[in-house]
């Protein structure tokens, strides 16, 4: 048919023009090489991975990173696992914001935490950014630390000066054994998060 192409874009188009109250960007963060895959550090993107394994959204390989984009009951969810590396996060965040015209209580970065035992997740509304380089670029970048985050737990069972060394290291057995469970909860806080919102889900999630 003619002009067939015009009609997929104009359509393509129309399907992004959606309430912004009925739009979020979810961000898991993480550093992309197959030397990165299975670290602790990475537990964000495995967050975005699980969460779109459940709920079947499509891929589209984006401009600053890898893009997976739902409708689940009224709501459009784009799940974003940035290309910048960990330390430039804050550019593919500022970026996707600005051209879905996300609000920021509609943001939510998943991130890992060392502060918290494995398996832990704490889900917060603003705060510094605890030496993360992650959420300290995406703070630069949006000019305010007043964004909902969620930090997962990955323990600090690490010796005096090994910090960096169990952070981009790989999970041991037994930690492997324990995160299916860990993203599943992850994913409930995240589907929780659009669909209740942050106070209730707040009180939830946070124990």
């Amino acid at each position: 048919m003619r002009f067939g192409w015009l009609k997929k874009l104009l359509c393509r188009d129309k399907s992004r023009q959606i309430d912004p109250d009925m739009k979020y960007l979810i961000v898991g963060l993480g550093n992309i090489g197959t030397e990165y895959v299975a670290t602790r550090h990475n537990i964000g993107f495995e967050a975005i991975d699980y969460f779109v394994e459940q709920h079947r959204c499509r891929e589209e390989t984006l401009r600053y990173g890898e893009m997976h984009v739902c409708k689940y009951r009224g709501k459009q969810l784009f799940l974003l696992k940035p290309n910048t590396f960990m330390n430039l996060s804050g550019k593919a965040v500022k970026y996707w914001m600005d051209k879905e015209k996300i609000k920021p209580d509609h943001l939510l970065i998943v991130v890992d935490d060392l502060q918290l035992d494995l398996g832990v997740i704490r889900l917060r509304a603003k705060g510094a950014a605890g030496g993360h380089n992650g959420l300290q670029n995406i703070q630069d970048r949006l000019g305010t630390s007043k964004y909902p985050r969620l930090r997962i737990g990955i323990g600090k069972d690490f010796p005096k000066g090994g910090q960096v060394d169990f952070v981009l290291g790989k999970w041991t057995d037994k930690e492997l054994d324990q995160l299916p469970a860990i993203l599943q909860k992850t994913s409930e806080c995240i589907e929780s998060f659009v669909f209740r919102g942050l106070q209730n889900t707040m009180q939830a999630f946070n124990g």
